[in-house]
């Protein structure tokens, strides 16, 4: 060691060393050292066991500070044995509140701060290559940088700009090992970056702890497999139940105003996260393990056989997912945040003919079509009146869902009662696209059955029922990412794990499922007002997401019942209207039938306006679980959606985001008599400019919608 002490240091004279013992139960663990080298010149150490035996042998504290002070080259072995071994760095946000304080010994520790205050006690992270740690057990250098840019997203369903400003730290721990630290202002992420030669068979590390038990938002299931829709459990860290794990995102509470939002990021080639209890105030990572055998369970679900010791084998030269925390000062910040998609890789794929829209849907309504004169179902007539239906509204897209084909393994055709040659031409006169349904079972049985849709002139595919995270699954969402792209097909992801930034590299990838979305109001009640109000805090922060709300069928909780072929929403009205500008999506759904869309002109002439993608996005009031009110931008016009979970808020909104310009507001609120019919709304009209305040009350279980045309 001594051989890497510059002749400048080793010439420095030590002024003054003070020792500070840092106790646990009479036992020493560790010492701080601060050495003082020059009245402006100070370092600061931290030291583990292996000096403490030291430190034993020389008697005791106090006259061990009496040797240190005689032998200068035995404090530089030790100064730069700690420097080296265990180090420690801070690392802050650009605007200097979050401070992310390293250590990066083996393992690697972080500690976070907010302004002084602690949000996350520990993270220990670690990953193995082989089975062995890759940590090497030797001195690490340090790097910084600051970076401050500008992206362009398309397409944009938040921000069409999103600003990329971060601070890096890169901890180089030999040619072959990096991690890498990017401190954003409402966050921050960590990654291991290898660059191994030949395959690795990888675990990983990560175990969080709280300084206090924390509140929290969980995703609770029991195993891996699953379509990833369960609704959020409140509970404290110390309640988190044993036997049980929870997918990604989750949300933590503070109780002082602070929320933290946890997340993985760029995850390819790699199985996503999921955590399980560590103790009452912490939590571990649990990742699915690599399948080596997987049975297949009748058409379209699979079970795994067999698992590996290991959860990945992959390259050794690649970056590794980010795990991104996500920490607030305000619960707004949360639906601000392009952090996920920031983290992803960048992409150098086109996007300009990703056309994100609105589509007629057969399947939640049951193809429930009345005053019509043929037998509605899976056939040409029905589908052909969704199709008219569509583009008389102005409506982009319409999914021919489940039951169009010969069957649910064979997609290569259509179903017996149905011309789809005739329904594509049809489509094409009316300017409606049409996008088909598929097992993902079926999809990767034969990958040319995309170049057929394509020459059939189809717009896209929605993929449904892979229900896994594990490596071999994420890599079945990279592969039909790339050959719809490569084919200019849209792809949207059902019965999906949650996004974590794919589409920056595949533009065309327009929507995950991964949520509790108005499909279980079908069969449950898990579809209610108070986890619709909680998804845009969580689930959305990762990305799109194909809720698929428009409901026409408005119940209170107390009275709905689920119902498979005339399915109903909770909530009012203008809650299932609020979620068309609140939502962020590339694919929006309207779920219910054209006959009652019809029967609702009023509802469904103020839908038909509401664009899909936003080029600008104002939080303005947000309060986790009880409500949201933002306002959206799309060319010249903005549109406010408002929300309320379990009970009621007056909405007061302040136009001063709005430009000099006078704006037409056409304005569907909660009706007066909504609390005994949740189907009661009334519809307004005012002028509005940048002055404008209004206070318009949201029911419980409701909302509001407002359209701004410029003048």
């Amino acid at each position: 060691m001594l051989s890497s002490i510059s002749l400048e240091c080793v010439s420095a004279f030590c002024l003054e060393v003070v020792l500070q013992e840092k106790r646990t139960t009479a036992r020493i663990k560790y010492l701080f050292i601060t050495i003082k080298l020059s009245r402006k010149s100070t370092l600061k150490c931290k030291v583990n066991e292996n000096f403490i035996r030291m430190i034993i042998l020389m008697n005791n504290v106090s006259n061990f500070k009496k040797s240190f002070m005689k032998v200068p080259s035995l404090l530089l072995l030790f100064v730069f044995y700690s420097i080296g071994i265990f180090g420690q760095q801070s690392i802050s946000s650009p605007d200097g509140s979050l401070m992310i304080k390293v250590s990066s010994s083996k393992p690697l520790q972080l500690s976070v701060t907010l302004n002084g205050r602690v949000m996350i006690e520990n993270i220990v992270a670690d990953i193995e290559f082989d089975g062995r740690s890759a940590l090497p057990a030797n001195k690490a250098s340090f790097k910084k940088a600051s970076v401050n840019k500008t992206v362009t997203v398309t397409p944009s369903f938040k921000h069409k700009l999103a600003a990329d400003v971060y601070n890096l730290l890169s901890i180089k721990y030999n040619t072959q090992l990096t991690a890498e630290i990017k401190v954003f202002n409402d966050g921050f992420a960590y990654r291991f970056v290898s660059a191994r030669d030949g395959a690795v068979e990888v675990n990983e590390q990560f175990d969080i702890s709280f300084p206090e038990d924390y509140s929290l938002y969980a995703s609770l299931i029991k195993g891996f497999e699953s379509s990833y829709e369960e609704p959020y459990k409140a509970l404290k860290l110390s309640q988190f139940p044993t036997g049980e794990i929870s997918f990604m995102p989750m949300l933590f509470d503070n109780g002082l105003g602070n929320k933290i939002f946890l997340s993985d990021a760029n995850v390819l080639d790699y199985p996503h996260l999921f955590v399980e209890r560590a103790s009452p105030t912490a939590l571990k990572a649990v990742f699915p393990a690599y399948p080596l055998e997987t049975v297949m369970v009748r058409d379209r679900a699979s079970r795994i056989a067999k698992k590996a010791a290991y959860i990945a084998k992959t390259k050794g030269r690649r970056s590794f997912p980010w795990r991104a925390m996500i920490i607030t000062k305000e619960d707004k910040q949360l639906l601000e945040s392009d952090m996920i998609y920031l983290l992803a890789d960048e992409g150098n794929r086109t996007a300009e003919w990703v056309r994100p829209g609105r589509v007629a849907w057969d399947w939640w309504n049951a193809s429930n079509l009345y005053r019509v004169n043929f037998k509605a179902g899976l056939n040409t007539e029905t589908w052909t009146y969704y199709m008219d239906f569509a583009a008389r509204n102005g409506l982009e897209y319409l999914i021919l869902d489940e039951g169009w084909s010969a069957s649910t393994t064979d997609i290569s055709k259509p179903n017996a009662s149905l011309d789809l040659p005739a329904l594509i031409k049809h489509g094409k006169e009316k300017k409606v696209d049409i996008i088909l349904w598929t097992t993902w079972r079926a999809l990767m049985a034969d990958w040319t059955i995309l170049d057929k849709y394509k020459a059939w002139g189809i717009a896209g595919v929605k993929v449904d029922f892979m229900d896994r995270a594990d490596q071999w699954m994420v890599n079945f969402y990279e592969k039909a990412a790339l050959e719809t792209y490569n084919r200019g097909l849209l792809i949207d992801f059902h019965g999906a794990f949650k996004p974590t930034g794919l589409r920056r590299q595949f533009p065309n990838v327009i929507a995950y499922e991964g949520v509790c979305g108005l499909e279980q109001s079908k069969w449950s009640k898990k579809t209610n007002p108070l986890n619709n109000t909680l998804i845009p805090f969580i689930r959305m922060v990762a990305g799109p997401m194909d809720f698929t709300p428009g409901a026409m069928r408005n119940f209170h909780e107390r009275e709905f019942s689920p119902n498979w072929d005339r399915p109903g929403s909770i909530g009012t009205r203008c809650h299932q209207v609020g979620m068309f500008i609140l939502y962020e999506t590339g694919i929006q759904m309207l779920a219910d039938s054209p006959s009652n869309y019809d029967a609702e002109k009023e509802t469904f002439d103020f839908l038909k306006q509401i664009p899909v993608g936003w080029d600008d996005t104002k939080v303005l009031d947000a309060k986790v679980g009880s409500y949201i009110l933002l306002a959206r931008k799309k060319g010249d016009d903005w549109y406010v959606g408002g929300m309320t979970g379990d009970s009621s808020h007056l909405a007061n909104i302040d136009f001063s985001f709005l430009d000099d310009k006078s704006y037409t507001a056409t304005i569907m609120q909660d009706g007066v008599n909504v609390e005994k019919f949740a189907e009661d709304f009334s519809i307004s009209s005012k002028e509005i400019n940048k002055s404008s305040r209004l206070s318009i009350p949201m029911y419980k279980g409701g909302g509001l919608g407002i359209i701004l045309k410029k003048k």
